[in-house]
């Protein structure tokens, strides 16, 4: 796995197994770090705020989500990256942290859509071992209360912590508990209500033609109008401009003369 920029984000690259492998490692060694799953929302707050973008890129990973961020990959950088979006990893972190004996606690979201997470793993994965979940209220945590959070997950012996509290909360979350939390922590936002069920993901063919925005869209056309209508038209610009900005400068590499 190797790190490649696109726009303003360092985004990790290798094979899918390779990013699980990397997670479940961290897990088993309950070391304090944190997870990334990267779309065009995220790469563009962080375009927008440097000290996101300073979040972001000191995730110990930071994985392509969408078709957008792969096909930048190969445009900038010419790597054939898989998607490794949240929405397979949580599934598949599942079914992992059940073969290798990893508890997962979960964090964020409601107490509707946790109780309908963990019914659901209960009854496909019932050797999954639920660490715990909260559900936090909507607002900022006194010190107390994050006190009370900390110890709460990790005297539960939590090997994986989801976070399910949206972009850019649930990065500026973990960020702030890596050191805390004796966990790996992964934000997967929108993943937790299409496991639960309350949701649905595009078919395959919608996925891979990169039209699973189009999708969400339908289903939530008010909250990500102007996400993808206005930010994802920001990021074409921008890729557009890195795009030609490096082809620019391999010629001129190529047409400067040799040093005698």
């Amino acid at each position: 796995m190797g790190k490649k920029r696109v726009i303003s984000v360092d985004l990790d690259s290798g094979l899918y197994s390779e990013f699980i492998e990397k997670i479940t490692g961290l897990a088993k060694a309950r070391l304090s770090s944190y997870v990334c799953v990267a779309n065009v929302h995220m790469i563009m707050e962080t375009w927008q705020n440097s000290d996101f973008a300073a979040v972001v890129n000191n995730a110990d990973i930071v994985t392509p989500d969408g078709m957008p961020l792969v096909k930048s990959l190969k445009l900038l950088h010419g790597v054939k990256q898989e998607r490794v979006a949240g929405m397979d990893l949580m599934p598949d972190l599942i079914a992992e942290a059940e073969m290798q004996g990893l508890s997962v606690f979960f964090y964020g979201s409601t107490d509707d859509v946790l109780d309908r997470v963990s019914r659901k793993i209960n009854t496909e994965h019932p050797e999954v071992i639920i660490a715990g979940t909260y559900s936090p209220p909507f607002r900022v945590l006194n010190e107390e209360e994050e006190r009370v959070v900390i110890e709460k997950i990790n005297t539960s012996g939590a090997n994986i912590v989801m976070v399910a509290l949206g972009c850019p909360k649930q990065e500026l979350w973990m960020a702030r508990h890596k050191g805390k939390i004796n966990a790996v922590m992964i934000g997967l936002g929108g993943a937790f209500p299409v496991y639960a069920g309350i949701q649905s993901r595009a078919p395959e063919w919608m996925q891979s033609c990169s039209l699973e925005w189009l999708y969400r869209l339908r289903q939530e056309p008010r909250r990500l109008f102007i996400r993808y209508f206005v930010t994802n038209t920001l990021f074409m610009v921008l890729l557009v401009r890195e795009v030609v900005v490096a082809k620019v400068g391999n010629l001129l590499r190529k047409e400067k003369p040799p040093k005698n």
